[in-house]
C-alpha cells in the first residue's frame, strides 16, 4: 500500500514538475517582436551593449529602432511642471505616433496608449470592498487616498504582431508605474467586449456585459469558440520581479466541462460568490513553451519624456528600483488571436476596451484600489467622404470625391450602383462624371473585413442659374498673422461677389470682408483673400465663401478650418467622449477669472450655458443630462477673459 501511495505521489510530483517546465516563462529582459521587454522605455536600448534596431515606448537614444508613443508637447508639459504645481495633478493620455496598422520596422503595429492618472487625492479610485469578479455595476469608486504601493502613476499598453502579416503572432505589451516599491505589488489588466466607461459624477461604471456584469465566452460541443468574452490578465511583481501572471476568462461554470479547442482550462475559477454561476477561469496555452514574459527595473532608470510625478506631486527626473514594471504576453500562443477566433477578422481584436487596476494582495479576489481606464484601443478614425461638386446644373460634369480624414494605412474601395467612377476606384479619393449615390468602404487593410463606409450623393438639376458648387478647391493657411484664403470658380460670369465669412466656433459666423468678382473672365477665375486674426481668441478659426450671382442667388462654400499656434492662457479637456450621460470639461487656467461654457448642437442651438468663477490651474466642470439629448455632433465653447476654445463632442 505504502509503495503504491509513493508511486503516486512521485507521479504527481513529475507532473508538477512537467508542467512547470513545460510552461516556464521568461523572466529576464527580452525582445518580443522586437520590442524591448527589459524593465526601461528607451528603444535601441536593450541590453549591454544597446541593441540599435530595438522598438519601446519611448526614445532617447540613436538607431533604427522606433517609439510607439506620441510625444507632443511633451516638453511643454515638463517645462510647466516646474512652475504650476496644480499642473502636476491633471491627467493626460497620448496614442500611438504611427497610424493603426502601420508597418514599421517589419512589424505591424496595431495600436498603442499612454494615459498619466490623477494624483493626490485620486478622483479616479476604489472605495469600499471591490473585486475583481463582483459586476461593475456594484463597483463604488470616488476621490480618496491610495495606499502609495497601490497607486498608479502612469499606464502603457501596445499591441503588435511579430511580423507585417496579420497571421504573424500577436502580442500584447503593458507597463505600469507605482509610486512605492515597498512588498509585492499586484495589478490586473482587464479587457472588455463592451463599450464599458466610468462616469464620475454618479462614481459609478456603466455599459458593462450581460453576464452578472461582463461578458462571457462561448462554445460549441467541440469546443470551439462562437462568442468571445472579457479577458483579465493579473500579475504580482516582488523584490525579484514578476512572481505571477496569469489569464483568466469570463466563463458560465457549466462550461468548464468543455475541453476548449484553443486552450486549456488550468484550475482556477472565481466568481462574485462561491455560488457565482458566472466567474474568471484560468486558462494556458495548448502547447508547451513560454507565451508571457515579465520585468521591472532594476536599478534608476529615465521615466520617458513626459517626466515622472509622484503621488506627492513632487517631481522626479528617474525611476527608482522596481517603479516600472512591464510584461508581454502572446495572444495567439494563448488562444485568444482573432484571427484563429470564429473564423477570423484579419483586423479584429479579442477585446475593445481596458481597464488597469491595482489589488491590496495576492489573492484573485483581493480588494481593488487604483485604476486607469476603461479606455479604448483600435479606434482607427472612420471615413468621412465628401464631394467637390454635389450638383449637376443643367449637363453632368466631374465631382472629386475623397475621403477627408484618410489613415494611411487603410484601403478604401469606393462603389455606386446609379452614377459612374471614372477610372480606378480603388484609393482616398476618385473622380465621378454622372449624379448618383456613392459609397467608400474602409478597410484597415486590404485583407481586413469592412471597418467603416461612408456616403456621398450627387444630384442633378435640369435647370439651375448657379451651380452650387461652382466654387471649388477651397483652401486657407496660416502665415504669420493673417490667414490666406484660395479659391477658385469654373465660370465667373454668374458671379456678382463674394462674402468671406470666419467663425471660431464653426457656427457662428461673422462676415470677415468681400471680394467683387473678375469682370473680365467669364470662364474659370482664381480667388484670394487675407483675413488678418492676429486679434481673434481661439487657436481653430472656421471660414466659407458666400457666392452672390448675378441673378441675385447665393450659395454658401463648404466650411475650411485653420489651426493656429496657443497664444493665451486657457485649453480644455473633455472626458468622456462620445458622451454617453454626462461629460467633464476640464478647464485649465493660469489666473483666476470668469468663464463662460455652453454647448451648443448642429443647428447652432444652445442646449446648455454656465458662467463661473474658476481658479487657477484645473477645474472641472460637469454637464449632466446629455443622455436627454439626441445623437449627434455638439460643440462645446469656453470663453475666458480674452480667449474662446472649442472641441467637438459626439452624444451616443
Amino acid at each position: 500500500m505504502k509503495s503504491v501511495l509513493m508511486k503516486q505521489l512521485l507521479l504527481f510530483i513529475l507532473l508538477l514538475v512537467t508542467t512547470a517546465t513545460s510552461y516556464s516563462q521568461i523572466l529576464t529582459p527580452v525582445q518580443k517582436a522586437n520590442f524591448g521587454v527589459d524593465g526601461e522605455l528607451r528603444s535601441n536600448m536593450f541590453g549591454t551593449p544597446p541593441a540599435p534596431g530595438t522598438d519601446d515606448w519611448f526614445n532617447n537614444s540613436t538607431g533604427s529602432g522606433q517609439y510607439v508613443i506620441d510625444v507632443t508637447d511633451a516638453a511643454t508639459i515638463v517645462a510647466r511642471y516646474a512652475w504650476d504645481a496644480a499642473f502636476r495633478r491633471y491627467p493626460f493620455y497620448r496614442t500611438m505616433r504611427f497610424p493603426p496598422y502601420s508597418t514599421v520596422n517589419n512589424k505591424l503595429l496595431i495600436d498603442a496608449v499612454f494615459i498619466r492618472d490623477y494624483h493626490g487625492d485620486d478622483t479616479t479610485a476604489f472605495v469600499g470592498s471591490n473585486k475583481n469578479a463582483d459586476s461593475p455595476q456594484s463597483w463604488a469608486a470616488d476621490a480618496t487616498s491610495v495606499p502609495d504601493k497601490n497607486d498608479i502613476l502612469d499606464m502603457m499598453v501596445h499591441v503588435r504582431r511579430a511580423g507585417p502579416a496579420v497571421t504573424d503572432s500577436l502580442w500584447l505589451f503593458g507597463g505600469l508605474s507605482i509610486d512605492n516599491v515597498t512588498g509585492s505589488r499586484y495589478f490586473d489588466f482587464e479587457m472588455y467586449q463592451t463599450d464599458i466607461y466610468y462616469d464620475r459624477p454618479s462614481h459609478r461604471f456603466y455599459g458593462y456585459g450581460p453576464d452578472l456584469g461582463h461578458t462571457s465566452w462561448k462554445f460549441d460541443a467541440s469546443g470551439n469558440i462562437t462568442v468571445p468574452g472579457d479577458i483579465i490578465f493579473t500579475a504580482e511583481y516582488g523584490g525579484t520581479g514578476l512572481s505571477a501572471l496569469e489569464a483568466r476568462i469570463w466563463v458560465n461554470r457549466n462550461d468548464l466541462a468543455i475541453t476548449p479547442a484553443d486552450f486549456s482550462w488550468s484550475g482556477q475559477f472565481d466568481g462574485a460568490t462561491a455560488s457565482s454561476q458566472y466567474g474568471y477561469a484560468s486558462i494556458m496555452p495548448n502547447s508547451s513553451g513560454a507565451y508571457y514574459t515579465g520585468v521591472q527595473n532594476t536599478v534608476a532608470a529615465w521615466p520617458g519624456p513626459f517626466g515622472l510625478v509622484l503621488a506627492n506631486n513632487t517631481l522626479a527626473t528617474s525611476y527608482i528600483a522596481k517603479q516600472f514594471m512591464e510584461f508581454s504576453v502572446n495572444l495567439t500562443k494563448l488562444g485568444l488571436d482573432p484571427v484563429t477566433l470564429l473564423g477570423g477578422n484579419a483586423c479584429g481584436m479579442p477585446f475593445r476596451r481596458v481597464l488597469v487596476k491595482t489589488r491590496s494582495s495576492a489573492s484573485f479576489s483581493a480588494e481593488l484600489k487604483d485604476f486607469v481606464g476603461p479606455f479604448d484601443l483600435f479606434l482607427a478614425p472612420r471615413a468621412q467622404a465628401a464631394g467637390d461638386v454635389t450638383l449637376y446644373c443643367g449637363s453632368y460634369g466631374v465631382s472629386n470625391l475623397q475621403v477627408t480624414n484618410p489613415v494611411s494605412t487603410s484601403t478604401y474601395t469606393w462603389t455606386t450602383t446609379d452614377g459612374n467612377i471614372v477610372g480606378s476606384n480603388v484609393g482616398p479619393s476618385v473622380t465621378a462624371n454622372m449624379p448618383g449615390t456613392y459609397i467608400v468602404s474602409q478597410q484597415l487593410q486590404a485583407s481586413c473585413l469592412v471597418y467603416a463606409t461612408d456616403t456621398v450623393l450627387i444630384n442633378f438639376a435640369p435647370d439651375c442659374s448657379l451651380l452650387e458648387n461652382n466654387l471649388t478647391g477651397l483652401t486657407v493657411a496660416a502665415e504669420k498673422d493673417d490667414a490666406l484664403l484660395k479659391w477658385t470658380v469654373l465660370r465667373n460670369s454668374e458671379i456678382n461677389y463674394f462674402n468671406i465669412e470666419y467663425s471660431t466656433d464653426g457656427i457662428h459666423f461673422t462676415n470677415a470682408g468681400t471680394v467683387d468678382a473678375n469682370d473680365e473672365m467669364s470662364g474659370s477665375a482664381r480667388y484670394s483673400f487675407n483675413h488678418n486674426i492676429n486679434l481673434l481668441a481661439g487657436n481653430t478659426i472656421y471660414y466659407r465663401v458666400v457666392m452672390f450671382g448675378t441673378k441675385g442667388n447665393k450659395t454658401d462654400s463648404r466650411i475650411v478650418k485653420v489651426v493656429i499656434p496657443s497664444r493665451d492662457n486657457i485649453s480644455i479637456v473633455i472626458t468622456p467622449n462620445p458622451v454617453v450621460k454626462s461629460m467633464q470639461v476640464n478647464v485649465n487656467l493660469q489666473s483666476k477669472q470668469i468663464v463662460q461654457l455652453m454647448v451648443y448642437d448642429i443647428a447652432g442651438h444652445s442646449l446648455y450655458e454656465l458662467k463661473k468663477e474658476l481658479n487657477v490651474g484645473p477645474n472641472t466642470i460637469t454637464v449632466d443630462g446629455a443622455d436627454k439629448w439626441p445623437t449627434g455632433v455638439y460643440t462645446v465653447k469656453v470663453i475666458s477673459a480674452n480667449k474662446v476654445v472649442t472641441e467637438k463632442v459626439i452624444i451616443k
